[in-house]
This record gives structure tokens, C-alpha cells and sequence, in this order.
């Protein structure tokens, strides 16, 4: 696949008929035990714009989190100074943890935060190996089942309890892409978190088998303050999904709004991509910080 087509035509997530395991989970056994080095070799190519945030004066480094039936890679970052740090669940976009994803947890940390973002797609596939978008949707993401991310999401908080430094009674979510459906998603099966943030997250035409429900889905009956970050020139997420997800989360009483940046893409947050928008992303970032401060994660 052409890389200058990603975000210019609708996402194909159409693959092999997976039917739902009992339990949620494949039992296939764990394709990724380390975490990438480097960007994912499909995000190329990588720009010189990206940004790079140093460790210095973090904890950063990959971490193993103990979920129902093994262990996953994980990336964890936190400040170096003892302290009770609110925790931040950084979600992946479809290319997993690469670097990028890495450098965000960086940066919460700077913030003051413990930011994990757990390897959702251990059991499916290495996407950083795979160099063309279409093989990660088809081979892996569309593969993946919600109830196997949530249990993992709460596996990771349950690991983030038990580490030095974090607070899990203040717990922030913030996903792009991939990640931000998923922010949607864990918001309304955990009502203890405190408040989300989806970057242009897929809020319809993912359901299959093992994927229930879209963020539509549950947009009414939603508890916890999420905010919609999306892009005006997004080909993959239409925006009468948008306005139709901006009116159910007013019925839903949460607080949740959404925000849409004109005259950009999907993936304007992402620095090392054509996509990105400093801007639009320095803008965004503001705001996701803003929002966790105002309910308290």
C-alpha cells in the first residue's frame, strides 16, 4: 500500500471470519514479547519533524505486565522523584508500541504522570515488522477482540498498582487512532477512570464478532468525561458519525464532548507522519491536559 493513501480512502478491516473464543482470547500464545525499536516500519517514511523527548529525570523503559494467560510488553515511564504519580493508559495506534507511542508516555511523564502503554496486539502479530497498512488491518487488527483489550487494559492497571509511584485512584486514558476507539470503548467498561481522550478514534463500521459494539454504541449511556479529538478532513471517520456521537453523549450525561479541528487529517497528531499538523497538534495536547487536570486524572 501506498503510504500517501493513508487517510485519503476508508480503512479495510475485512480479513479472515474470526469466530469469538469463549473467553475472548485466541490462545495462540504471545507473537510479541519486546517492544519495538525504532518507528514501525510501515510509518515510513519517517519525518525529521518527529519529536524526541529525552528521559532525563524519568523512569522509562519496557515493562512486563502479567495478563490472564501470560505476559505482554509494555512501555512505562514515570518521574525519577518518589512521589504517587496519576496514571495514564497511552493506547496505540494500529502501528503499536513504535517509538512514537514511547515518546508520548515521555512526555506524560514529563507532566508529572506514570503513562503504560501495554502491547495490545502481542498475541496477533509484530505490526512493527509489517511494512504495509493493509497487512496490519487484514492480518492483525481486525483479529484483535475487544474483551481481550479490555481485560488487558485492566490487567495493566491492576500491574500499575502495585508499581512504585503510581496512583491507580487517579487514572487517565488517551488513545489515537486504533487507540482512541478503544478510549471510548474502556471508558464505558471502566467507570473508575477519570477521564479519557480519543484522537480521532473509529466510532462506527468496526463490528464483527469479536467486536460488539462501536464507540456508538455505548455514546448515551457513557459515565465517564471523554474528549473527542477529530479531524474536519478525516476520510476514514465521516462526520455525520461525528455529529451523531456529539449528540448521544449529551444525552449521556458524562460531561464528554468533541472537538473538530478544520482543514486537517487523521493523524494530525502524529509528528513523524505527512499527517501531522503542529498546530493542530500543539493545540490538541493542550487541551488533553487541560481536560485530565479538570477531572482529575
Amino acid at each position: 500500500m501506498d503510504l500517501d493513501e493513508y487517510g485519503l480512502k476508508p480503512l479495510d478491516f475485512s480479513g479472515e471470519t474470526v469466530a469469538p473464543p469463549a473467553n475472548g482470547f485466541t490462545r495462540r500464545g504471545f507473537l510479541v514479547t519486546t517492544l519495538a525499536s525504532g518507528f514501525a516500519l510501515a510509518s515510513s517514511p519517517v519525518l525529521a519533524q518527529a519529536i524526541k523527548t529525552d528521559s532525563k529525570g524519568l523512569v522509562a523503559g519496557a515493562v512486563e505486565i502479567a495478563v490472564a494467560d501470560g505476559k505482554i510488553p509494555a512501555y512505562r515511564a514515570r518521574p525519577a522523584r518518589k512521589g504517587h504519580y496519576p496514571v495514564v493508559l497511552v493506547i496505540q495506534e494500529i502501528f503499536g508500541v513504535h517509538e512514537h507511542i514511547q515518546d508520548v508516555c515521555r512526555r506524560f511523564a514529563k507532566l508529572g504522570y506514570c503513562a503504560v502503554a501495554p502491547e495490545m496486539f502481542a498475541r496477533q502479530g509484530d505490526v512493527s515488522q509489517m511494512n504495509d497498512i493493509g497487512q496490519i488491518l487484514q492480518q492483525v487488527v481486525s483479529k484483535v477482540p475487544d474483551a481481550q483489550v479490555m481485560s488487558d487494559l485492566d490487567a495493566t492497571l491492576a500491574w500499575a498498582g502495585k508499581s512504585e509511584g503510581a496512583d491507580t485512584a487517579r487514572v487517565g486514558i488517551v488513545g489515537f487512532c486504533w487507540g482512541g476507539r478503544t478510549t471510548w470503548l474502556y471508558a464505558a467498561h471502566n467507570p473508575k477512570v477519570k477521564a479519557g481522550v480519543a484522537y480521532y478514534g473509529l466510532l462506527g463500521g468496526m463490528k464483527s464478532d469479536i467486536k460488539p459494539q462501536d464507540p456508538l454504541d455505548i455514546a448515551t449511556t457513557l459515565k465517564v468525561p471523554v474528549l473527542g479529538l477529530y479531524a474536519a478532513g478525516d476520510a476514514y471517520i465521516p462526520l455525520p458519525q461525528v455529529d451523531q456521537m456529539q449528540k448521544d453523549l449529551v444525552k449521556s450525561g458524562s460531561g464528554s464532548k468533541i472537538i473538530v479541528f478544520p482543514g486537517v487529517d487523521h493523524g494530525f497528531h502524529a509528528d513523524y507522519r505527512p499527517t501531522y499538523d503542529a498546530t493542530a497538534a500543539q493545540y490538541a495536547w493542550k487541551l488533553t491536559r487541560d481536560w485530565f487536570k479538570e477531572h482529575g486524572a
